[in-house]
């Protein structure tokens, strides 16, 4: 339980900071969609739940529903998690069992367990015993739904992660939200009468970097999410913007207009050393590192914005999209397979993806003006910005195509999404 009990600490350190900023109304969210074989999975309520601030198991089952990977059955509540009756689910059509109980202990929290039971081999495939303060209820339900996710699919889950986006409400009132993979749980991380945009998430998930303009330009910062503390990374003549993370969480890629054309450097996390990384007669900019430390970047050096792939510390640029004359914001998977991007085409700006092995591309979405794509840290979803009705939401979309789901609010436009890491 060390890896679990490390993730409350910071997850509460984190959560009650942002608390102090205020918390904003919570996003909606339409599925549409569902996997290529779903696995059917009964998730029964959780005994004496009712106690709890949330129903675990309603939790659970909304983040298995959202995946598209499963298909629900409907299984009551079970006060027991021995004596599981296999051929009774079997019959009921359900490959797997989710069981639990919620106690309260002394100190206040809640003490959950959890099982998994596969109904084909009849026998246990996990369990687990999470004790937490009464406000983490929902992160204890995400956890139980990765692990879920984990031992049925063999990929990690994602539901426990974090997002961050930018909400603007009109021209003088912007906020940089962090939120549950869900759109739950918002906290305010930032609020500012200027524009607000790039965010980008550490790789240990406690920092976010962003642009502001609150000092009339472009600047970009990294501030901490548990001491809420800010650093200017790059306040240089001109253009600050793009700031991007690399894996090992000791520098970023910014790119800066301070010679002239834009161009990407790199600079440390205390923003130090800085070094321009890239070279060219054009704009280079949307820069994003890959985990061989590779940098994927937009860039118009041959006439249209296009993206390529450069060593990590500048040189030796091949081009990689060569379908359409207009391809941006290039976004690698955590595993270095795909890239995500968006393409305009006929007039429509839409996400896509591409196999780097093969170079085949598929697009993903329908819409027509998409921005800014977030690989979840699995690798198997992808969140983007998009429209709806005339304003700005967030979408989500399995790598596939096949799942689909849009996140919108009651007020003010989305935009501008960052999916966090796993918590380690």
């Amino acid at each position: 339980m060390s890896n679990m009990n490390k993730l409350n600490q910071v997850i509460l350190s984190a959560t009650l900071a942002l608390a102090a900023g205020g918390a904003s109304a919570q996003m909606r969210i339409e599925i549409s969609g569902v996997g290529s074989n779903q696995i059917p999975v009964a998730v029964a309520g959780f005994a004496d739940e009712n106690i709890a601030p949330q129903q675990i198991s309603a939790i659970i089952k909304a983040d298995l529903e959202r995946s598209g990977a499963f298909k629900l059955i409907d299984a009551g509540v079970i006060t027991s998690m021995s004596n599981i009756d296999y051929g009774n689910w079997k019959s009921k059509g359900a490959d797997a069992l989710v069981v639990g109980t919620v106690a309260k202990a002394a100190s206040g929290d809640y003490e959950v367990r959890y099982k998994l039971f596969d109904t084909v081999k009849q026998s246990e495939l996990s369990q687990l015993n999470v004790s937490r303060a009464p406000q983490f209820t929902r992160l204890t339900a995400h956890n139980i739904a990765d692990d879920v996710f984990l031992k049925l699919t063999g990929i990690r889950g994602a539901f426990s992660t974090r997002i961050a986006y930018v909400k603007e409400y009109d021209k003088r009132h912007y906020e940089l939200l962090v939120a549950d993979a869900d759109g739950d749980g918002e906290q305010m991380a930032l609020r500012s009468n200027e524009p607000i945009i790039s965010p980008s998430w550490s790789p240990d998930g406690t920092k976010v970097a962003y642009v502001s303009f609150e000092q009339k330009k472009p600047v970009v910062y990294v501030q901490n999410l548990i001491t809420r503390a800010r650093t200017v990374i790059a306040n240089e003549k001109g253009s600050n913007s793009s700031p991007v993370w690399a894996q090992t969480g000791n520098k970023l890629a910014v790119s800066l207009s301070k010679d002239g054309h834009t161009q990407i450097y790199t600079v440390n996390a205390d923003g130090g050393n800085l070094k321009r990384v890239s070279n060219s007669a054009g704009i280079d900019s949307e820069a994003n590192f890959a985990p061989d430390g590779s940098i994927y970047f937009m860039s118009d050096r041959s006439g249209g914005p296009q993206i390529y792939r450069m060593n990590g510390d500048g040189g030796d640029a091949k081009r990689v999209t060569f379908t359409g004359n207009y391809n941006i914001s290039p976004r690698v998977s955590a595993d270095g397979k795909t890239l995500a991007y968006i393409s305009r085409r006929d007039g429509n700006y839409q996400l896509y993806v591409m196999d780097l092995a093969s170079g085949q591309e598929q697009r993903l979405s329908d819409s027509t003006d998409d921005q800014y794509p977030s690989f979840a840290p699995n690798g198997k979803y992808i969140m983007y910005a998009t429209q709806a009705g005339g304003r700005k939401s967030l979408a989500v979309v399995s790598v596939d195509g096949r799942v689909k789901q849009r996140l919108t609010t009651q007020a003010g436009n989305i935009k501008e999404p960052t999916w966090g890491p796993f918590m380690q």
